[in-house]
């Protein structure tokens, strides 16, 4: 079953008299617990189809369905309605609220979704003990070190239940070993059976996905099967 279906979706952008076009008719099909890698040079155009999948933007022609519903004309209020239902954002950068704790980070998409304060309470500590800090609940995000915001990131895009994890280049501000143990989280993510796209020009990071496409002047230049995928537990250990 399909979760992502793309058809001829580009995009245009118009800045003055210059027209660029970031994405040229990509068409693309996402299986319901699939692992994608978004792969490319800067300019490629995955980190505007990274927009698009995330229903941050929206395409300039072509059509978009994401879990059975057509998102390509939504306005903006129905977007952000998709994108707190069905995608659960991890940002290279963490994007946690700095004066806020671990444990109200995470619960921040539930205040949206209209849940009471104790089931906020109660489905961002079991969101906090998946990520393995459920003994730093209290912590800001100064108190943390990048991975383990990173891991707060990750629960706080989980707790929602969303239908996709979407993740932007998520190791690109962690050392190599704390790059291995997030990508480990991501493989015991995906084994629950959650679907997994992940953007990143990292070659080593985009081996962990299991399918890896890559991009570049706005068109798909590959869509491969990974054959070697790496185990970040594997590379810990060695």
């Amino acid at each position: 079953m399909n979760i992502i279906e793309t058809r001829a979706i580009s995009k245009r952008y118009v800045m003055g008299s210059e027209v660029v076009d970031a994405l040229k008719s990509i068409t693309i099909d996402i299986q319901k617990g699939e692992y994608v890698a978004f792969m490319g040079p800067s300019g490629s155009g995955k980190s505007t189809l990274m927009n698009i999948v995330g229903c941050l933007d929206s395409p300039t022609s072509g059509t978009y369905v994401l879990n059975n519903k057509d998102v390509s004309n939504m306005d903006e209020n129905e977007l952000a309605e998709v994108r707190n239902k069905e995608i659960g954002f991890v940002f290279q950068t963490f994007n946690l609220l700095p004066r806020q704790s671990s444990l109200d980070n995470v619960a921040l998409p539930l205040i949206y979704a209209g849940y009471s304060k104790a089931d906020r309470t109660e489905k961002a500590m079991i969101a906090m003990k998946n990520v393995g800090l459920e003994n730093r609940a209290g912590h800001r995000p100064n108190e943390l070190s990048g991975g383990q915001r990173q891991r707060v990131a990750i629960a706080r895009a989980l707790v929602n239940d969303p239908s996709i994890l979407l993740a932007d280049e998520p190791t690109g501000n962690l050392d190599t070993k704390t790059s291995y143990e997030i990508m480990d989280l991501f493989d015991q993510i995906h084994a629950k059976g959650n679907t997994v796209i992940m953007v990143t020009h990292e070659e080593d990071i985009a081996e962990y996905a299991h399918r890896i496409i890559r991009l570049r002047d706005g068109l798909i230049e590959t869509d491969r099967a990974n054959a070697n995928i790496r185990k970040a537990r594997a590379f810990m250990q060695a």
